[in-house]
């Protein structure tokens, strides 16, 4: 169908919406950047943790605590923030390296942003399990009364990403799938 313009509803949309798109892209980049200098830092710290593992090594090599269940938890949990990071690092890169094409609004830049900052979250709550391991390992003979305490207190971190961001993940999430999810439902 065509206008009095000669013109379609998609050309029409198109035009009245320049703006948005251009503010759209914006918000996503600044969104990108500020996310992408978080994660690198993450990456950047858990790596460093990698290899210099809490307790030492000895001569040959090996980590001290090797056999502990707290050291495995740490280095566990040091490789799952790593590799979530990683992915995030990537997915923010893929938002900055985006096209911004109106129908990338849709659906492609809104799930990288959703892989993005669940994965960040993750990476978060991973860094800081393997410091509560690192502490634990620090001080479980001589200050065993202040593991409890200090690992409550490194939660708060991500106890406040995910009050402060959840909202804005939800709403994301909500409006890229939403449409979709009622449309299923619609034939059930």
């Amino acid at each position: 169908m065509h206008n009095a313009s000669n013109k379609t509803p998609r050309e029409v949309f198109t035009e009245t919406h320049k703006e948005l798109v251009k503010e759209g892209e914006k918000w996503m980049k600044d969104t990108a950047q500020s996310c992408t200098v978080v994660v690198s830092l993450i990456i950047t710290v858990v790596f460093a943790a990698a290899f210099t593992v809490p307790g030492g090594n000895n001569n040959e090599g090996i980590p001290n605590f090797l056999h502990d269940v707290p050291f495995i938890v740490f280095i566990t949990s040091d490789a799952l923030a790593l590799f979530s990071s990683a992915t995030s690092l990537l997915m923010f890169l893929g938002i900055l390296t985006s096209r911004y094409a109106e129908e990338d609004f849709l659906v492609s830049l809104p799930r990288k942003l959703i892989i993005g900052l669940l994965s960040m979250f993750f990476s978060i709550a991973a860094m800081m399990v393997a410091f509560g391991a690192t502490i634990y390992i620090a001080l479980s003979q001589p200050w065993k009364w202040v593991i409890i305490p200090i690992s409550l207190l490194a939660f708060i971190p991500v106890t406040l990403f995910a009050l402060l961001q959840f909202p804005l993940l939800v709403e994301i999430f909500l409006s890229t799938y939403r449409p979709s999810l009622c449309r299923s439902f619609k034939y059930v």
